[in-house]
């Protein structure tokens, strides 16, 4: 009778140790409680400039695992910009829409934004602690009216096996990464740093200059004002960015002809880096989304695929930067039809669990305090915080940013010298 009894207390005992695991392991997975019933049906409408957003449409299908009847969908509106704000006010406006900060301080989204929700109100309880602070804009009256989901910096990928193969280490300081291009010369690498270069948006010369010009603003308000002013004297603060620019070329770093063989500066940056013989290619992480859907479009990277990271350029002896800036964000429309439900849906999606989901299938960089869920974005969490420039809560425009986007580029061509193109700080368009 007591083996008896000691048998079932012990199945007894299994049965319920299985139980709770897999109660515990359930709400892990979940990591959501629903504050709604979960039998409730209603539609959403998600609408954006995306061509498709298959990342959204698993959170859709994740989300009906909780709430089965409610219908999601994404739609994408043609001409975005010019159209969101008619969208938002016709007779079938969208429940959530994409925002971006460049849309702030144009009189042009006024009316968009007038309708979009707080989405800072205690009561619709969004975490937004799981999002790196310097993502998060308040307005002035210090609500939050959008939330990234996704965000971009600028950084170079990085062949890490092409570094192993020929005994060298990634370069974490500016003097290491002029050596480090260097070594690679001597070794027959004709251009170690690659980048597109035919045109001026998305060009390589402004993937570095950038950040470094960034920086420069970041220690000096007043030099920030002049930039944003596009007062010419504010032409000066961009001498040590353009300086990079040219010494990068200068010193054998870059070859220019090479990079002229690129013709755009997503698919074709990338398929070039998985050639398999550039070290280290100039690019913004909107690039790299693309590489693992690519990986099986190059020959060369299914023939010999190597292990590769994006890491930030060493444009100091202290390091890199980290230019933290939102990509796409969510807004929420707080005239739509069933907002408690709109709410819930954003509720769910803003979590570190979510938002890591929907950037691992897209390969963008999450908005999240974790980097490291994607190892090729790894090397970015690893920057300390005193390197972490996020433009849009310092309060760059893009006005700023066209100017110098376009003189780092004629600097880089060789069309103008740093001094002429400092001068002519306000007048790029």
């Amino acid at each position: 009778m007591k083996k008896l009894f000691c048998m079932i207390s012990a199945i007894f005992m299994a049965v319920s140790l299985t139980a709770c695991g897999s109660k515990n392991n359930e709400e892990s997975d979940s990591g959501f409680e629903p504050h709604l019933d979960t039998n409730t049906s209603c539609s959403i409408t998600v609408a954006g400039s995306y061509d498709n957003f298959e990342a959204l449409e698993a959170e859709f299908d994740r989300f009906n695992e909780v709430y089965p009847n409610v219908r999601l969908s994404y739609v994408k509106l043609d001409d975005y910009n010019n159209t969101i704000s008619m969208a938002l006010q016709g007779n079938d406006p969208p429940n959530i829409f994409f925002s971006n900060a460049g849309m702030k301080g144009n009189t042009k989204y006024d009316q968009m934004f007038a309708l979009a929700e707080d989405l800072s109100d205690p009561e619709l309880s969004l975490n937004l602690d799981c999002i790196r602070s310097g993502l998060i804009n308040h307005d002035k009256d210090d609500q939050v009216v959008m939330i990234p989901v996704f965000s971009r910096t600028y950084g170079m990928l990085v062949n890490n096996d092409l570094f192993k193969k020929e005994g060298l280490s990634v370069p974490s300081t500016w003097t290491e990464l002029l050596t480090v291009c260097e070594a690679f010369n001597s070794k027959g690498y004709t251009s170690p740093m690659m980048g597109y270069s035919l045109k001026s948006s998305g060009c390589f010369m402004n993937t570095v200059a950038y950040p470094a010009f960034a920086a420069t603003l970041a220690s000096n308000p007043e030099a920030l004002e002049l930039a944003n002013a596009l007062d010419p004297a504010a032409g000066e603060y961009m001498r040590p960015a353009l300086n990079t620019v040219e010494q990068l070329i200068r010193n054998g770093c870059i070859d220019l002809n090479a990079c002229d063989e690129i013709e755009d500066n997503y698919t074709q940056v990338i398929l070039r880096f998985f050639e398999g013989d550039v070290p280290m290619m100039i690019c913004t992480a909107d690039t790299v989304s693309g590489t693992k859907k690519r990986e099986s479009q190059s020959e060369a990277f299914i023939n010999a695929p190597f292990e590769y990271s994006f890491s930030p350029i060493p444009l100091t002896d202290d390091g890199g930067y980290f230019i933290d800036s939102p990509s796409i964000e969510f807004s929420v429309n707080k005239n739509c039809d069933n907002p408690d439900m709109t709410n819930e849906f954003m509720r769910f999606l803003i979590t570190k669990e979510e938002l890591n989901n929907m950037a691992s299938m897209k390969r963008l960089m999450t908005p999240t305090t974790d980097l490291s869920f994607d190892s090729v974005y790894a090397p970015f969490g690893q920057i300390p915080s005193d390197r972490i420039i996020s433009p849009e809560m310092l309060g760059i425009t893009d006005p700023l940013t066209v100017q110098m986007r376009v003189a780092a580029f004629k600097v880089g061509k060789g069309e103008l010298s740093i001094d002429e193109a400092a001068a002519m700080y306000g007048s790029y368009e």
